[in-house]
């Protein structure tokens, strides 16, 4: 590691901790603690997750690539790169890619559970529910 103004700089890129692929495209686990879960997830082009809710965890999102569209408590919100959007506790919500290239946003997870299991589905395009 390299120090840079009171930083540590690592010298090699950190493989992620995980990498489940989806129908929709797929997802790096990039930190996973007992308070904290940070994925980047990529949306393939003209897909789109499942609209869903959560019971344990609240989620930030943040567009690094592409311009992604959101519908949250059935209102469609569309962010580009550098801007993010908070997902309250409970709140029904979607991310689908409208376009033909693929589209990457970091996910922040926070409360008290980050399982799989804690997605309700209400809305699904590949028959998960």
């Amino acid at each position: 590691m390299n120090k840079i103004n009171n930083y540590y700089i690592r010298d090699k890129f950190t493989a992620p901790l995980e990498i489940e692929h989806r129908p929709w495209g797929k997802y790096e686990v990039l930190l996973d603690t007992s308070t904290v879960k940070v994925k980047r997830i990529t949306v393939s082009p003209q897909q789109r997750l499942s609209y869903q809710y959560h019971h344990k965890r609240q989620e930030q999102w943040t567009v690094v690539e592409g311009t992604l569209s959101i519908v949250l408590d059935s209102v469609l919100i569309e962010k580009e790169p550098g801007e993010s959007i908070s997902i309250p506790l409970g709140t029904h919500h979607r991310a689908s890619n409208q376009t033909e290239k693929e589209v990457v946003f970091i996910e922040v997870q926070t409360g008290t559970y980050f399982g799989e299991d804690d997605i309700v589905r209400l809305e699904d395009d590949y028959k998960r529910i």
